[in-house]
């Protein structure tokens, strides 16, 4: 068995020699070609790597022909020196070869294109030939070679001055949570890949120019150096036609490869915005046209075909298929309108004939997005959809962030709404709406800003941060400003997010928990078996929702859902009171949420409550279906709410903004939460077993009534 599972002494052979000749090949061809400058070539070998010259240009336009991006093909400038300079070296070898041999030159490469192009013998096809030569090289020097230089450095200019915008809009993206970290380096990557190539390629493309340029130059040396050798030195007959004839061939033998290359580098250099294959973007843009454009195509080509002197036997048939294809998509236009028509025939002839027939049960959107007419663009396809790939963007960030699976957002147009204004729904429920304008950036002062721009005052609709409208023009003087620059489509993302933030406990439904419960009992069945225990030891399905939901309420992530039901498996053998199963699995998470306070030091920054008070609290405990609630008596929850907005105040005045968590007791953690959860939301409790060993108290202050105020 041992030595099955060893590879043979021949297989380690082989495997060697090919990773030898892949590491060592391009060290070797590149030595090769330079040394084919000096050293002379037979012209068998010369002729073999003619034809590899030739395949290899080939394989180049195919696979720019069928790259999806330009930048996949990222080694291309490279490749465009490496042929540069293989067929130089080539085109030296075969002067040496024809000035050395004269009339006795065997290259059958050069032979055969010289024989195509020249065609008859004598000063005729030579002139002709040379004629056609000289067509070829004027269309790849002015035509192809030039425009493909210019269009490289255009592209090259606008890529790098445009790559520091598109870094900042994708740091924008995410500090707006619109998409990850992973994800915008991977945009960062692929931007600085874009402008490394363009780079590279307005250098490159000179390649191709000097290229062209040297071998007319190595043209006229064949013939002039031919005439002189065959005639003086040699005294052969027929000089000025042989030389002209093979200087004829090796030109092209060479420059057709070289043809081929520039094309394709005009065609990677023009698809600049290209998305999908050559042929693709063909059939998308050309083939699949309005019948009408062929309609007309085909009456102009018959009517070309009955005008004297005019070939009918070619037109004809080309007016017949065309007028063919313009017949067949009117047919596929007409069935997709017919079935559209059928379709809404249907629905109307629905809604007319049974319009009491309602379903027993009317499922309400989770997660829905009403937009105001006038923001509908930002959700449409033709372009660019941009809304909907954040929004995506925000489902997976915050499932990833909060372990929960939310649903599809149902973004629709509501036109009871302004049509700047949007709203975000949960179970048809406002729980947020704001207002932009399309055009317009949205300047938020972070704080660093020194010198204040103008622009039409507004509010930030997530946080209601004051905030300004200015137009796009104005949005690189806003930056260098200091301002935080948010386009549309990231306002609302960034709303989004904060909407499933706050509102995750009234998404997940009992259908979900059992979902989640389902999906755990695949890889973990003694935990799911443990908890669902059917001995009346275990807990329902309802009771682990309410947990879930009690831990998602204060923004405590169930990602980790394995660590939060051992927990509750363990104490449900003591009590299945909720509140108090919910009070162990977050101290069963206390490294992740300290994690989730700490500062980059691992500091918990925390303010403590005065002993005295805080029994106070736990001694106004009145427990209810609900669960325990802090019952003090008017004044002192009044007096208790304004000593804690001023600890937690003149703390974020100390720290920077930096919010403080509250530390108590395990008895006290919910009841100051419960005291505290309508004016402060935001505001985080943790008790004494949540404190993870890794992190470091800091006390920052202690909350008194008597005198509403925090020692610091």
């Amino acid at each position: 068995m041992a030595d099955l599972a060893q590879p043979s002494a021949g297989g380690r052979t082989t495997a060697g020699i090919l990773t030898f000749f892949k590491d060592s090949f391009p060290a070797t061809a590149l030595i090769v070609m330079v040394l084919s400058f000096i050293l002379p070539l037979p012209t068998v070998i010369l002729d073999a790597l003619m034809a590899i010259n030739l395949v290899f240009s080939l394989m180049v336009l195919l696979i720019v022909l069928y790259t999806n991006r330009p930048t996949e093909f990222s080694i291309f400038p490279t490749i465009l020196l490496v042929s540069t300079v293989f067929s130089l070296a080539l085109n030296v070898s075969s002067t040496r070869a024809i000035l050395t041999l004269g009339a006795r030159f065997n290259g059958r490469m050069i032979r055969a294109f010289s024989s195509f192009v020249v065609g008859t013998s004598g000063t005729e096809g030579i002139v002709v030939g040379a004629i056609i030569f000289a067509i070829i090289i004027a269309v790849q020097v002015i035509v192809i070679t030039k425009g493909a230089t210019r269009v490289s450095e255009v592209a090259a200019r606008f890529t790098l001055d445009s790559m520091t915008v598109k870094m900042m809009a994708v740091e924008n993206e995410v500090s707006s949570g619109s998409i990850s970290e992973e994800e915008a380096q991977r945009k960062k990557d692929q931007i600085q890949k874009e402008s490394d190539f363009y780079g590279s390629m307005d250098g490159a493309s000179k390649f191709i120019s000097g290229n062209v340029k040297v071998g007319v130059f190595i043209i006229v040396v064949e013939i002039l150096g031919g005439f002189i050798i065959g005639s003086v030195m040699y005294n052969e007959q027929n000089v000025f036609t042989n030389y002209i004839s093979l200087a004829i061939g090796d030109g092209l033998v060479t420059q057709l490869p070289a043809l081929l290359i520039s094309t394709a580098m005009g065609v990677v250099v023009t698809r600049a915005a290209a998305t999908g294959s050559l042929s693709d973007q063909v059939m998308e843009q050309i083939i699949s046209r309005p019948a009408i454009v062929y309609w007309i195509c085909a009456g102009v080509l018959a009517f070309l075909s009955v005008l004297p002197g005019f070939p009918w036997y070619v037109l004809i048939p080309m007016a017949a298929l065309v007028a063919f294809n313009a017949f067949r998509m009117r047919r596929v236009a007409e069935q997709a309108e017919n079935i559209n028509k059928t379709m809404s025939k249907t629905r109307d002839r629905s809604k007319e004939e049974k319009p009491a027939e309602i379903p027993p049960v009317v499922p309400l959107d989770v997660l829905s997005l009403d937009l105001g007419y006038g923001l509908v663009k930002l959700v449409d396809k033709e372009k660019g959809a941009e809304l909907l790939d954040r929004v995506q963007s925000v489902r997976n960030q915050t499932g990833l962030e909060l372990g929960l699976v939310f649903p599809k957002v149902h973004i629709q147009d509501n036109a009871m709404l302004d049509p700047s204004e949007y709203c975000f729904k949960i179970k048809n429920v406002d729980v947020g709406r704001g207002k932009i304008r399309l055009g317009f950036y949205l300047c938020i002062d972070p704080g660093t800003v020194v010198n204040k721009i103008e622009g039409e005052a507004t509010k930030e609709p997530t946080f209601g941060l004051p905030a300004l409208w200015i137009p796009h023009e104005r949005r690189d003087e806003a930056e260098r400003a200091g301002y935080t620059v948010v386009d549309p489509p990231s306002i609302i993302a960034t709303h989004l997010t904060e909407i499933i933030r706050r509102n995750a406990a009234n998404i997940l439904g009992l259908q979900d928990t059992q979902d989640i419960l389902d999906n755990l009992r695949k890889s973990y069945p003694a935990v799911i078996d443990e908890v669902l225990r059917s001995d009346g030891k275990g807990l329902r399905i309802t009771e682990i929702q309410k947990i879930f939901i009690g831990l998602l309420r204060e923004r405590v992530s169930i990602r980790d859902k394995i660590t939060i039901l051992e927990a509750v498996a363990d104490y449900a053998q003591i009590s299945k009171n909720i509140w108090f199963l919910t009070e162990k699995a977050r101290q069963a998470l206390a490294s992740q949420i300290c994690q989730q306070y700490a500062d980059d030091d691992r500091k918990l920054k925390m303010l403590t409550i005065d002993r005295a008070l805080e029994q106070k609290i736990i001694e106004s405990k009145n427990d209810t279906p609900s669960g325990p609630v802090c019952a003090l008596d008017p004044i002192t929850q009044r007096a208790w709410i304004a000593a804690v907005k001023n600890a937690v105040t003149a703390v974020r005045q100390v720290e920077k903004g930096w919010m403080p968590v509250i530390i108590c007791s395990e008895a006290a953690r919910y009841l100051v939460r419960n005291s505290t959860d309508r004016e402060m939301p935001d505001l985080a409790v943790l008790s004494v077993p949540e404190l993870a060993p890794e992190v470091i108290p800091e006390a920052v202050g202690v909350i008194r009534i008597e005198d509403s105020s925090t020692e610091m």
